[in-house]
């Protein structure tokens, strides 16, 4: 009886362990679940961030997977739209705990090189050269909130939440601040960077970091139907937009601006797609594009 007393906490320490590792091993050898999912319809490449069960939260493996879709994308001209989503109940709710909980235990170097892969995720998905639509649903968080605004067009369902939730934890939102600064402006950003306060769909889309909301059951026609548009329009025009309003929005000199951007119309007007598109307006048609 004294033996068995004195072995209990020994023999109970030992089961336990055999249940962690058993556990552990359970986890070893289930089938990895592909973090994101690269879906092809057509000219459209759906980027689906695939980890519902941590609603989408980041990692250091989804954001190398999303990293790498987005370069194979800037790569093929087949590709004439994308649209970034989430799996499940969340677009992204940010950094996936047990990633900030290995990063808090690294070098200031590491943690350095940590964020400037999240650094190229977000500026290669703001430079992409292909029209991109961000579709919101449940939480986009930290740096869920980064990829919507580094996304040319951002449509969510009226229960998304959004929130720049890294001043909680003594952190700033730094990585993406120059993508969220661009989308919601300076003054809002000192409010919701400081705070880390949630908001709703309706704010997001009142300060700009949302071109629509949209009833729950609507979200998918409504990002079907910018689909549609960007479908319609040149593939060349509606991939470099973006680059245009960049180089607009912070050209200082307005007779060197206004000498590019007559340059640029008149190299459109002759190119291939701009002859296609004149031709088929004047004849009354549908450019060559559209078949």
């Amino acid at each position: 009886s004294t033996l068995c007393q004195t072995l209990f906490p020994y023999t109970t320490l030992f089961r336990s362990q055999q249940r962690l590792s058993f556990a552990r091993l359970q986890q070893a050898f289930r089938p990895m679940t592909n973090p994101l999912l690269n879906l092809r319809e057509g000219p459209v490449a759906r980027l689906r961030l695939n980890r519902p069960e941590l609603h989408n939260a980041f990692d250091a493996m989804l954001i190398a997977a999303l990293t790498g879709a987005l370069e194979a994308v800037a790569d093929d001209d087949s590709v004439r739209v994308v649209v970034l989503e989430g799996e499940g109940l969340s677009f992204s709710a940010g950094a996936d705990l047990n990633w900030m909980r290995g990063m808090a235990a690294a070098s200031e170097e590491a943690n350095r090189t940590d964020s400037l892969a999240l650094a190229r995720l977000m500026r290669t998905l703001d430079e992409l050269p292909r029209p991109t639509i961000a579709r919101v649903q449940g939480a986009a968080f930290g740096g869920g909130v980064g990829l919507v605004a580094c996304c040319d067009i951002a449509i969510a369902s009226a229960d998304a939440k959004f929130g720049l939730t890294e001043s909680k934890l003594g952190l700033l939102p730094a990585v993406i601040s120059p993508y969220v600064l661009d989308a919601i402006g300076p003054r809002q950003a000192r409010r919701w960077f400081a705070t880390a306060e949630i908001f709703d769909a309706a704010t997001a889309l009142q300060i700009g970091l949302l071109h629509q909301v949209v009833a729950n059951d609507a979200l998918d026609g409504a990002v079907q139907r910018q689909v549609d548009l960007l479908l319609k329009a040149g593939p060349h025009a509606s991939a470099q937009a973006k680059s245009l309003v960049r180089r607009v929005a912070f050209e200082r000199d307005r007779d060197r601006l206004d000498h590019d951007n007559a340059a640029l119309i008149a190299r459109l007007r002759v190119s291939d797609e701009g002859q296609e598109g004149l031709g088929a307006f004047l004849d009354k048609r549908k450019p060559r594009w559209c078949d």
